[in-house]
């Protein structure tokens, strides 16, 4: 699943790029959590969190719906990806 996810962000980078932003994948759980890093100007955007979730969460539901969730992980913890 980790990989088709990966293709959907793929496909949603384009205009979080445009404003200024990115998204990269942290890892996939076997519950459907989807742990994410938001990057540049998303990582301190007001806006990130209604992006996050009704935008990346709510396309990838509805291409996986084995998708759960969708978390936004704070840098120091997506470095070594310690969340569960």
């Amino acid at each position: 699943m980790k990989e088709k996810v990966q293709e959907i962000l793929n496909e949603i980078r384009p205009m979080l790029q445009r404003d200024g932003g990115d998204i990269e994948l942290v890892d996939v759980k076997d519950d459907g959590k989807v742990l994410v890093k938001l990057q540049g100007a998303c990582a301190g955007c007001p806006g990130a969190t209604m992006t996050l979730k009704m935008g990346v969460e709510r396309l990838l539901k509805e291409k996986l719906p084995e998708v759960k969730e969708v978390i936004a992980l704070p840098a120091e913890l997506a470095e070594d990806s310690c969340c569960s």
